[in-house]
């Protein structure tokens, strides 16, 4: 996300934090007895961070100027589909018994929702520049 530079430093602890409570919940999780209060409160630890992401880029998109909404507009305007084509088609795919158990599970999918949004970016950055 192009963030004005007030916001890079608060976006990027947010970022920060809640990969390292992210990995902390996974490791953790490894741990715990499943269906365990704790185990539910750990896991939904990560939430709580990335839901502190979610607030830190709507103020960054806030302070942007009209172009740089307009090119982080057109990155989601990829991103979202292609988020939903992910994660609908694994779901499809794990219940036609195409996957072993845990192979394409979504806490291991995520980082491939982030190639779209790069994708989306750099060509709305070239096509406004």
């Amino acid at each position: 996300m192009n963030a004005p530079a007030p916001a890079r430093p608060r976006l990027f602890a947010a970022v920060l934090a809640f990969v390292v409570v992210y990995i902390g919940a996974r490791a953790a999780l490894e741990h715990l007895p499943a269906a365990a209060p704790l185990a539910l409160a750990v896991a939904l630890a990560p939430v709580l961070a990335f839901a502190a992401v979610i607030v830190q880029c709507v103020r960054a998109v806030r302070r942007m100027d009209e172009l740089a909404r307009r090119i982080q507009l057109e990155a989601l305007a990829l991103a979202f589909p292609c988020a939903l084509l992910v994660t609908f088609a694994a779901g499809l795919l794990e219940l036609a018994g195409f996957t072993a158990a845990g192979d394409f599970d979504l806490p291991r999918l995520w980082p491939l929702l982030l190639a779209p949004y790069w994708i989306g970016f750099a060509l709305a950055q070239r096509r406004y520049s």
